[in-house]
């Protein structure tokens, strides 16, 4: 007896891949336009708009240790390839600035879908949303394990659910806290510098505070993708990093991370546990594997 009518159209994925580069590119393959012009558009209705500061001001009287700090924005992003073949040998992000007030009143709303457009086009179905851009990493230890976090109770987005290590690229880390010298050539290639090196060292950096282990037994990051999950429209970049230490002595690290308050559990996973999981994942998150998979497949030439 079957389990499935045939005739039924497949669930939809909970997430999106707006980027897939599954050879992985490295720090001098990914740029970064940082511009204003990449920032938020408010949306055209006020009534709309507005709840964006009553869904902060009840947020912040549920939780008032809540604080707006600036995040990047995603805009989109500009793919080059070789040749004719479709690998992708260059990308360059474009992104803007938004901030945690945004983000919760727009993306965490529960109107967001108020906030959407209907256009196939991801920059313009998403230009009144914050969409500020977070990451993850799938970390393989040197036993050929996965590493995996259980969220704990008290996080802002998805308690209790299985996520990789990650969070966001922090601008207040290079210095931006808004748009400057814009009309300066040289200072904005230099700003855009910062901000591309700053994709990969904040992965590097949420790595070590959530899990415990010493930046040193880690890779150079090698960046795989961008996931969007469907429910409200969050994206996030993502990573692969080899660690040079075992399951058992990231697990005695784990218990002195910076950021350990975050999570409940830290697991070691195969490639097929992590697949059986990725239900229990947020949408960006099951899409992170999925980027996961196609490197796999691209590496063994499938």
């Amino acid at each position: 007896m079957e389990n499935a009518d045939p005739h039924l159209p497949p669930s939809p994925l909970p997430y999106k891949l707006l980027l897939k580069c599954p050879s992985g590119l490295f720090p001098e393959q990914v740029s970064v336009d940082f511009s204003a012009s990449y920032d938020r558009t408010p949306h055209p209705d006020t009534e709309v708009e507005n709840t964006i500061s009553e869904t902060w001001d009840r947020r912040i009287g549920e939780n008032p240790s809540l604080y707006n700090g600036e995040k990047f924005r995603y805009g989109g992003h500009v793919l080059y390839k070789h040749g004719d073949s479709n690998q992708v040998s260059h990308v360059c992000l474009q992104l803007g600035l938004t901030d945690y007030r945004n983000f919760i009143g727009t993306n965490l709303n529960n109107l967001w879908e108020k906030f959407l457009l209907p256009a196939e086009d991801d920059s313009i179905r998403c230009q009144h949303t914050s969409s500020p851009l977070g990451n993850g990493a799938v970390v393989e230890t040197s036993d050929k394990k996965i590493i995996v976090l259980q969220r704990s109770n008290n996080v802002g987005e998805f308690p209790g659910h299985i996520v990789f290590p990650g969070g966001h690229p922090e601008p207040h880390e290079i210095g931006i806290l808004a748009h400057q010298h814009e009309n300066d050539s040289t200072d904005s290639r230099h700003i855009n510098k910062k901000v591309s090196q700053e994709m990969f060292d904040s992965i590097i950096r949420e790595v070590v505070e959530e899990i415990g282990v010493p930046a040193t037994s880690l890779s150079n990051p090698v960046f795989i993708g961008i996931s969007r999950r469907e429910l409200n429209v969050r994206p996030a970049a993502f990573f692969f990093i080899n660690c040079n230490l075992e399951s058992r002595e990231i697990q005695q690290l784990y218990c002195n991370a910076q950021d350990s308050y975050e999570s409940t559990h830290l697991y070691f996973v195969s490639r097929n546990e992590l697949e059986n999981m990725t239900s229990k994942m947020p949408g960006c998150h099951s899409g992170g594997f999925a980027l996961y998979t196609l490197m796999l497949e691209a590496s063994n030439g499938i």
